[in-house]
């Protein structure tokens, strides 16, 4: 499967030399480059990208926010923050955002083409740098979410929630669950609007608070 990428960066020495890294990839069509959050979200629309590699700081309108906007848009799309910013708030306000993947503009290019497809297929992918940082947010905390919206889950529901909070993309579950890749994203879908998850971190960061995905 060939990933549609959308790259954003305001440094067009960057952006461009990394879309074109990218786009030697044989799995990667890169389809466009953007240089700040208000052209991104205007190419996203135009362009339908599977993923975006997003930076966070740039002009106009920052990345977290371009990343709202975006999933507003295309709840499916996958977004992957690539910055220098190892701030806490930078971190949990993309992963508040609906971002699915966090590297460091440091990660080595094949860690990015992984967190690329990974995310492509409905996985959440963080760099090794933050992924203490990112087990402490969404460790189990003391439930938030009553339990009896839990119980509106069907056994299914149920079934591929555990399977998404333990991190497994949607390729990996429809595998595990002999079932196809759309009626998973389907089942994801259900189970978010049950939640009133905005995306699918929230709905791990729920899961785990109920004792899922362990």
């Amino acid at each position: 499967m060939t990933v549609r990428v959308l790259v954003v960066d305001d440094h067009p020495v960057f952006r461009e030399g990394f879309a074109a890294l990218l786009g030697s990839i044989d799995e990667i069509d890169v389809i466009g480059t953007a240089a700040n959050g208000a052209e991104a979200v205007t190419r996203a629309r135009q362009q339908e990208p599977d993923v975006i590699v997003m930076d966070v700081s740039m002009p106009e309108m920052d990345g977290i926010e371009a990343t709202r906007r975006v999933l507003a848009d295309r709840p499916e799309t996958g977004v992957v923050v690539l910055t220098m910013s190892e701030e806490d708030g930078t971190i949990f306000d993309a992963l508040r955002a609906g971002a699915r993947g966090y590297l460091l503009k440091g990660a080595e290019p094949d860690e990015v083409v992984r967190a690329i497809t990974t995310v492509a297929g409905g996985g959440v992918v963080f760099g090794a740098v933050l992924a203490g940082r990112i087990a402490d947010f969404l460790a189990p905390r003391p439930p938030e979410t009553s339990g009896e919206t839990f119980l509106t889950l069907t056994a299914r529901e149920r079934e591929v929630l555990d399977l998404v909070a333990a991190g497994l993309s949607n390729a990996q579950i429809a595998a595990r669950l002999f079932l196809s890749q759309k009626t998973v994203r389907n089942h994801v879908y259900a189970v978010m609007g049950k939640l009133q998850a905005a995306d699918r971190a929230e709905a791990i960061i729920r899961a785990r608070d109920a004792g899922l995905g362990r």
